[in-house]
């Protein structure tokens, strides 16, 4: 079992930055794939960004066109946690923001539905 527990929401103003932490625990895996995803009211469950580690490297690393350029996902391996860094933020990034974990997965890491672990949501609210 998977736990993840997220942190870091919060009011900002546009153009401001927060930094997400998603903080894991239990079993360690030899590979993973991570996301972070957004839903705003109404709204389906959107992609954010997604990165995957093998045992030793970073394999790949994914970012939704809206935000390349102004998050980066990373991790602190030393304390189990994932990292979403949000620079330059619009109005329309106002979302709840989940993050997720899917061992031993190689397939499409823009889908929701591929991950079996997630957070229960931080609150993020950028202001005009």
């Amino acid at each position: 079992q998977v736990q993840l527990v997220e942190s870091g929401g919060g009011l900002v103003q546009a153009g401001g930055s927060l930094r997400l932490s998603c903080q894991t625990s239990g079993r360690t895996f030899g590979s993973v794939t991570m996301g972070w995803f957004r839903q705003a009211p109404g709204k389906e469950r959107e992609f954010v960004a997604a990165r995957r580690w093998g045992t030793v490297n970073t394999l790949n690393s994914w970012y939704a066109e809206s935000v390349k350029g102004r998050f980066t996902i990373s991790r602190d391996d030393a304390q189990n946690t994932l990292y979403l860094q949000m620079n330059s933020l619009k109005v329309e990034d106002s979302a709840t923001y989940y993050c997720a974990a899917q061992p031993d997965f190689y397939g499409d890491p823009f889908i929701p539905g591929g991950y079996t672990y997630w957070g229960q949501g931080t609150q993020v609210t950028v202001s005009s």
